[in-house]
């Protein structure tokens, strides 16, 4: 971790968490164990966790959970008596599940959003950041907050799920005055703790599990000219904090991510500094959209946000992290099954 990290936690982060009792759904996943990494070093109260993952934090200061948000009894339970709610839990998967099983990315969407927004308004939760996805965005639109377009999103399914929480958050504003319920929209995060399941993974976890089976030639999908925004997920983590204490001011949510247009290739020849493998370009399989980067602008303005960790450097802490844990995968829910 970045000494500069450590600047944060004492002059930002431990002054406002002190204390606090914190939930963290999906606390297993890239961004969550981010989360309670650098929560645990601000002298919390307490930090509770839960997941369908059977990974258990092994910080001794954090409560792991196994549970399903799609309960809503067990969701009224958890947020009981909870300071900070960071609502991270979610359905992860490539652009081919998400034509292939719209509705395993649909429900549980829906139902563990639904319940545990709920769950925290009745439990008088006291503030909440709800990470909704670059995902929700339209296709065409410049992305960013100022955006007034709202045609369909870009990831159909699993974006109007993601975008049904933020109405939901929008009512509770408009009805209980919860102005500390907080939105994000996060770009493509990686890092440690991904989805390295080779059926469903992300570009940069794909790539790597590629990697690992043979180096010989790795298949990229496209042609590699397609732009994305690529975000470390302690990056994020961070991000996640800053809106948690300072909020979105006057926008609906927040983007988070880098802000730069990183192609395929890019991304592809950055890898191959940190380990040696030749890749094919299959032009036939489909490039997704052409550009998908947000516009940090207001992130920047509101939070006084920017990223520590550049594209090589987190590629190279993700690497050597699979390297050490390639069979993880196997203890995570998979709901494509």
């Amino acid at each position: 971790m970045k000494n500069i990290d450590k600047r944060d936690i004492k002059n930002i982060f431990l002054p406002y968490f002190r204390n606090k009792k914190i939930l963290i759904t999906g606390g297993t996943g890239l961004i969550g164990r981010e989360l309670v990494n650098l929560l645990s070093m601000c002298q919390t109260k307490s930090i509770k966790i839960i997941s369908l993952d059977k990974i258990n934090n092994k910080n001794k200061n954090v409560k792991f959970i196994f549970g399903d948000l799609c309960d809503f009894s067990l969701c009224k339970k958890i947020t009981k008596n909870i300071d900070i709610v960071f609502h991270l839990a979610g359905v992860k998967g490539s652009v081919k599940v998400t034509i292939e099983k719209p509705s395993s990315f649909l429900v549980p969407l829906l139902m563990m959003n639904t319940n545990i927004l709920e769950a925290s308004r009745l439990n008088k939760v006291k503030r909440l950041v709800y990470t909704s996805s670059i995902g929700a965005y339209s296709e065409g639109s410049i992305l960013s907050e100022n955006d007034k377009k709202f045609g369909e999103p870009m990831d159909k399914f699993p974006g109007h799920a993601k975008r049904m929480a933020e109405l939901q958050i929008k009512a509770y504003k408009k009805q209980y005055n919860l102005k500390n319920y907080f939105i994000v929209r996060p770009c493509n995060v990686y890092g440690p703790g991904d989805n390295f399941d080779e059926r469903n993974a992300m570009v940069i976890p794909s790539l790597m599990n590629k990697i690992i089976k043979s180096n010989k030639d790795i298949k990229v999908w496209g042609d590699g000219k397609s732009l994305r925004d690529f975000a470390f997920s302690r990056d994020v983590a961070r991000a996640i904090m800053l809106t948690c204490i300072k909020g979105t001011k006057n926008f609906d949510f927040l983007n988070i991510g880098s802000g730069k247009a990183i192609s395929i290739k890019k991304l592809v020849d950055t890898l191959k500094k940190i380990v040696s493998f030749k890749e094919t370009y299959d032009t036939k399989k489909s490039k997704g959209f052409s550009k998908r980067v947000l516009n940090m602008a207001n992130t920047k303005k509101t939070l006084n946000f920017t990223p520590y960790y550049s594209l090589y450097d987190g590629l190279n802490e993700t690497w050597n992290w699979f390297l050490k844990n390639k069979n993880e995968t196997k203890k995570r829910k998979n709901y494509f099954l």
